[in-house]
């Protein structure tokens, strides 16, 4: 059985695709893609807003906008995560390779590790000696104590998180995007912006409660910057202003 063929401690893994933190961590790639996607979105609309009165070319840019930060969302969840599985398989091999070339050194960190975890003595030899009778576990411990790196991530699970980033950035900017259908486009501007603004607020709030921190201040932390974020599209907007033809 080579390295990378090897997927250490299997169950776990499977525990760990039905605990919270898997579940936290795809909403937090929600959050990520819908504030993206929002924020972007409403910047983007409401320059043209201000630059011009046409609601097409306003539609036009969002719409435009939209499916591009998509794309771009998506691509950008891929690629992080097979980064990040690229460089734990190129450490697996590199651990694999050192307990099998300088055992004794690996032994070393392996004691130092669990001494500065508090362990001494006997508990602390025993610690050492269970985990370096077995190959797989060693080389799991080592990379996760000295590396602080996780067990990557299958090719499905970041084509999923792609998926999900990019629908969610949709979905997120379309919600500023709408009034511009239905309403004129100064009603819409302001109607934009307090909803993107409650959006990013309930947004901020449910993480909070969800993690750590306070629900108002999250949310309101959150709100503020992405409408001022958004608000830089504005002031942009207004220096390339088109003059209204009498």
């Amino acid at each position: 059985m080579t390295p990378l063929e090897y997927t250490p401690l299997g169950d776990s893994l499977t525990v760990h695709r039905n605990d919270p933190h898997a579940r936290g961590s795809r909403l937090s790639e929600i959050i990520l893609g819908g504030q993206d996607g929002l924020v972007n979105v409403l910047g983007v609309i409401l320059g043209v807003a201000a630059a011009t009165d046409d609601p097409r070319i306003i539609l036009a840019a969002g719409m435009a906008a939209t499916f591009a930060e998509s794309v771009s969302m998506g691509a950008v969840a891929y690629t992080s995560i097979r980064a990040e599985n690229d460089l734990y398989r190129s450490e697996l091999e590199r651990e694999y390779r050192h307990i099998r070339i300088a055992p004794e050194m690996e032994e070393k960190e392996v004691r130092e590790i669990y001494a500065r975890k508090g362990f001494q003595g006997k508990t602390l030899d025993k610690i050492v000696n269970v985990i370096t009778a077995n190959p797989d576990v060693w080389v799991e411990v080592m990379m996760a104590e000295e590396h602080q790196l996780n067990p990557p991530e299958k090719q499905g699970s970041a084509v999923k998180s792609a998926l999900v980033v990019g629908f969610s950035a949709i979905v997120g900017s379309l919600i500023p995007l709408f009034p511009f259908i239905i309403l004129p486009v100064h009603t819409s501007m302001v109607v934009s912006i307090v909803i993107a603004a409650l959006t990013l607020f309930i947004v901020g709030a449910y993480k909070a409660r969800i993690t750590v921190g306070h629900p108002g201040r999250s949310g309101l932390e959150m709100a503020v910057i992405g409408t001022l974020s958004a608000m830089v599209g504005y002031a942009v907007g207004l220096l390339f202003k088109v003059p209204v033809v009498p």
